[in-house]
C-alpha cells in the first residue's frame, strides 16, 4: 500500500502567530491614542488662548474705560461749578487751591483752565510726585509763574517762568472748532523734570449767561498706561500694548518706552520701529492687511516671531470723546504648549514602556499556551511514528476513553470555573461602577466645596478690603464734617460783623468801597452760607455711604451675634446705589420696602448681606435686561420696582421676601437655580455660584429655606426664612 504524504507549505509557528498580531495591536492601539491625545491637547490649548486673550482683553478694556472716564469727568464737574458760579475763574488762589485738592484725589498729571483773555490757570504735576500751580497772564513773553505748593496747596515760591500761548495749543483750539468735549491730540515735550507725554480732555467752559470762559482741560500721564500693562500677567514673553490708528505707539507692556530723543526733543515711536521684534512683528503684519485704520472688529490670527508661534489678537477701542484706539494682545504659544509637549513625551515614553512590558508577557503567555500542545504534538507525532510500545496495541481504547474522560472533567471544571468567574466579574463590574458613582459625587462635592471656598476667601477679602476703605474714609470725614459746624460758626460771626460795620459805616473808605466790588461782598454774603450747606450735606452723605460699607462689610462681626437685619439690607441698598439711580437710557429703579416689626436676629451678618447683595443683584440684572427691550416712556408707564418686605411667620421664623418686575424665570431654570456653576447671564458675566452659595448659608449656615418663585415676563420673588432664637451650636 502506498503512503501519501501531504504537500510542504511555509508555516509559521504557533508562537509567532500569537505574539506579533497581539504586539501589532498594542502598538497600533497606543499610536493611534497618542496622537489623539496630542491633537486633543493641540485643539484644547487654542481654545485656552482664545479665553486667556479675551480676558486679557476685558480686563484692559475695563480699566481704559475706568481710567480714561476720569479726566471727561472731572472736566464736566468743574464747567458746571463754574456755569453755575459755585466756582469765580477771577479767584486765582482759590480756583488753584481747589484744583491742587483734585490733584491730591485722582492720578492726573495736570488740570487746569484757559480763558478768552488768554490768562489761565492750573495745577501740574510734572515729576509725577510733586505737586506745582501754574498761573499765567495775557501778556506774552514770560507770563507764567510756576509756584511751588506746600502740604495745603498754599503758594510758596516760584519755580520758573515761563512763556504760554493759549490761543496756539491743540487743547484750547481743537474743543472750539468742535464745540464739544474731545480729546486732544497726545502731547509731548521734554521738561527739566522729564519727558512729558500725555493725552489732554478738554471742553467749553460758559458761565451763567452761557458766555464762552475759555477752555478746561485735564491731562493724564500715558507712562500710567504702560504700568498697567506691566502689571498684568501675560507670561514672559507675551505682549499688550496700545497704538493709535496712524500706527503710533502709545503705551506697552515692555520695557521699551513708546519715543526716543532726537536732539532733546520727543519723538514718538512707530510700531513698525520698535527694538520689540513681537510689537514690530505684529505692526508688518497688520500693515499688510489694508494697515491699522482697516480694522474696525475684533481681529485675531497666529503669527511666527523668531521661531515662535503666537496668538496675537487686535481689538479696536473707541469712546465718546473721540478716542480711536488699537488694543494688541499677544502671547506665545509656547505657554500653553510646554506643559503639552512635556506630557507627550512621557505618554511616548509610557507606550514604549507598555509595548516591552506586553512583548515580554506575550512571549511567556504564548510559550506558557504552546507547550501543551507541543507535549500532544510529540506524542501525536510518536503515536503516529508507531512508537506505541505494547500498551497501544492492548490499550489503545482505554486510553481514548481516559483521554475523552479527561476532557469531559476539564471541561465540567473549565465551565464550572468561567461560570464562578462570570459571577465574579459581574460582581465587580457593579462594585466599580459604585466606586465610580461614589468618586463622581465626590469629584462634584470637592469641585463645589473648592469654588465655594474660593468664593468665600475673595468676599472676604472685599470685605477686609471695604472695611479697610471705609476705615480711611472715616477719620478725615469725620475731622471735616465735626469742623464744617464751627466753620459755619465762625462764618456766620464774621458775617455779621461785615453787616453791622456796614450799618453803622455805610461810606467807607474808597480802597474799602474798591475791593469789597472786586470781591462782589454782597454776592460772597449771600453765597458763603449756601456753599458751607452743601459742603455739611455732601460730608453727612459721605458719613452715610461710609457707615454702609462698614455695616456690610461686617469685619468685626464676623462671629455668631443678634443684628438688626434691615440694617444689613439697608447697607447693601446704600452700595448698590450707583446701580439703582437714574440712567440717561432708563428711569430710576424704585425700591419699596416693606419692613414689619421684627426682633433682633440671631446670624453671621456677613454672610447674611453676601446673601442679600446676590439676589438684589440678579433682580437688578433682571431689571436692566428687561429695559432693554423698551422704550423710555414705557419704562417710565411700567417702572422698574424692587420689593422688599420683611416679616414673622408663626412667631418661629423671619422672613424676607425680595422680589422684582423683570423677565423672571421659567419653571426649568427654577428648578437648577441653586445648582452650582448654573447661570443663565451671558459667558463671562457670572460664575453661576452666587445662589449655590447663598443656598448653602441659608439652609446650612443658619438652618434656615431659600425658595425662588418666578413667572416669566411678570417678574421673580426669593422668600428667605431664618429660624428665631437661633443658637451658633445649631448650625454647621
Amino acid at each position: 500500500m502506498k503512503t501519501h504524504y501531504p504537500s510542504k507549505s511555509k508555516a509559521f509557528p504557533l508562537q509567532i502567530v500569537l505574539v506579533v498580531p497581539f504586539l501589532i495591536q498594542i502598538f497600533a492601539a497606543v499610536s493611534l491614542v497618542g496622537y489623539l491625545s496630542f491633537k486633543n491637547g493641540e485643539r484644547a490649548v487654542n481654545d485656552l488662548a482664545e479665553q486667556f486673550i479675551d480676558r486679557t482683553t476685558e480686563v484692559v478694556d475695563e480699566h481704559l474705560k475706568s481710567y480714561l472716564s476720569i479726566p471727561q469727568s472731572l472736566n464736566q464737574i468743574n464747567a458746571d461749578a463754574i456755569h453755575r458760579g459755585i466756582l469765580d475763574v477771577r479767584d486765582r488762589k482759590t480756583l488753584g487751591k481747589y484744583f491742587w485738592d483734585q490733584m491730591q484725589a485722582y492720578d492726573l498729571t495736570y488740570i487746569g483752565i484757559g480763558l478768552t483773555t488768554g490768562e489761565g490757570l492750573g495745577a501740574a504735576r510734572y515729576d509725577g510726585k510733586t505737586i506745582v500751580i501754574d498761573d499765567w497772564t495775557a501778556k506774552l513773553h514770560n507770563n507764567t509763574f510756576t509756584y511751588a505748593t506746600d502740604n495745603q496747596g498754599n503758594r510758596t515760591q516760584v519755580n520758573a517762568r515761563w512763556t504760554w500761548n493759549n490761543f496756539s495749543e491743540s487743547w484750547y483750539i481743537q474743543p472750539i472748532a468742535a464745540g464739544k468735549p474731545i480729546w486732544g491730540k497726545i502731547v509731548t515735550a521734554n521738561l527739566p523734570t522729564g519727558p512729558y507725554i500725555s493725552a489732554s480732555a478738554s471742553r467749553p467752559m460758559y458761565d451763567s449767561q452761557n458766555r464762552l470762559l475759555g477752555m478746561i482741560a485735564t491731562d493724564i500721564h500715558l507712562s500710567k498706561l504702560s504700568d498697567f500693562l506691566r502689571s498684568l500677567n501675560i507670561s514672559q514673553s507675551g505682549e499688550v500694548f496700545l497704538v493709535e490708528r496712524d500706527g503710533t505707539l502709545i503705551a506697552s507692556s515692555g520695557t521699551e518706552k513708546p519715543f526716543v530723543l532726537v536732539n532733546q526733543q520727543i519723538r514718538r515711536l512707530k510700531a513698525i520701529d520698535s527694538s520689540d521684534q513681537i510689537i514690530q512683528n505684529i505692526a508688518r503684519h497688520l500693515q499688510t492687511i489694508n494697515g491699522f485704520k482697516s480694522i474696525t472688529q475684533d481681529t485675531d490670527f497666529k503669527l511666527e516671531v523668531q521661531g515662535k508661534r503666537h496668538f496675537v489678537d487686535a481689538i479696536p477701542w473707541r469712546d465718546k470723546y473721540g478716542l480711536d484706539w488699537l488694543v494688541v494682545v499677544s502671547v506665545p504659544e509656547d505657554t500653553f504648549m510646554a506643559q503639552i509637549n512635556a506630557n507627550t513625551r512621557t505618554t511616548i515614553a509610557l507606550c514604549f514602556g507598555a509595548l516591552v512590558v506586553a512583548s515580554v508577557m506575550g512571549v511567556f503567555t504564548s510559550h506558557w499556551i504552546v507547550r501543551p500542545i507541543l507535549r500532544l504534538n510529540w506524542a501525536s507525532k510518536a503515536m503516529a511514528s508507531g512508537n506505541l510500545d505494547q500498551q497501544v496495541e492492548t490499550s489503545i481504547i482505554q486510553e481514548l476513553n481516559t483521554l475523552s474522560n479527561s476532557f469531559n472533567q476539564m471541561a465540567g471544571q473549565l465551565h464550572e470555573s468561567f461560570t464562578a468567574l462570570e459571577k465574579s466579574k459581574e460582581e465587580l463590574e457593579d462594585r466599580v461602577e459604585e466606586r465610580t458613582t461614589e468618586l463622581k459625587n465626590a469629584l462634584g462635592e470637592l469641585q463645589r466645596t473648592q469654588s465655594q471656598v474660593i468664593q468665600s476667601e475673595k468676599m472676604s477679602s472685599l470685605g477686609q478690603l471695604v472695611a479697610g476703605v471705609a476705615h480711611e474714609i472715616n477719620n478725615p470725614v469725620n475731622f471735616i464734617h465735626g469742623n464744617l459746624v464751627h466753620v459755619q460758626q465762625y462764618t456766620q460771626d464774621l458775617l455779621a460783623f461785615v453787616q453791622l460795620y456796614q450799618q453803622y459805616n455805610p461810606n467807607p473808605a474808597a480802597e474799602i468801597q474798591t475791593l469789597a466790588e472786586d470781591i462782589d461782598l454782597e454776592f460772597l454774603q449771600e453765597d458763603l452760607p449756601k456753599i458751607l450747606s452743601s459742603m455739611k450735606v455732601g460730608t453727612e452723605r459721605i458719613c452715610q455711604i461710609v457707615l454702609s460699607l462698614r455695616n456690610f462689610s461686617r469685619i468685626d462681626e464676623a462671629e455668631f451675634k443678634s443684628v438688626d437685619i434691615h440694617e444689613g439690607i439697608h447697607s447693601t441698598l446704600m452700595i448698590l446705589q450707583h446701580r439703582l439711580k437714574a440712567k440717561p437710557e432708563q428711569p430710576e429703579i424704585e425700591v419699596i420696602k416693606d419692613y414689619g416689626s421684627v426682633p433682633l436676629v440671631e446670624c453671621y451678618a456677613g454672610q447674611l448681606n453676601q446673601v442679600f447683595m446676590n439676589i438684589l443683584v440678579n433682580a437688578i440684572d433682571a431689571l436692566e435686561e428687561n429695559n432693554t427691550k423698551l422704550t423710555y416712556k414705557e419704562i417710565e408707564e411700567n417702572p422698574s420696582q424692587i420689593k422688599i418686605r420683611t416679616s414673622v411667620v408663626d412667631s418661629k421664623w423671619l422672613e424676607i421676601a425680595i422680589a422684582d418686575n423683570g423677565v423672571g424665570i421659567s419653571q426649568e431654570f427654577q428648578q437648577r437655580i441653586f445648582d452650582p456653576f448654573f447661570t443663565t447671564k451671558p459667558v463671562g458675566k457670572g460664575t453661576g455660584m452666587g445662589m449655590s452659595i447663598s443656598y448653602q448659608i441659608i439652609t446650612e449656615k443658619h438652618g434656615g429655606k431659600l425658595e425662588c418663585l418666578s413667572t416669566p415676563g411678570k417678574g421673580t420673588e426669593f422668600i428667605i426664612q431664618i429660624p428665631l432664637g437661633l443658637k451658633a451650636d445649631e448650625v454647621v
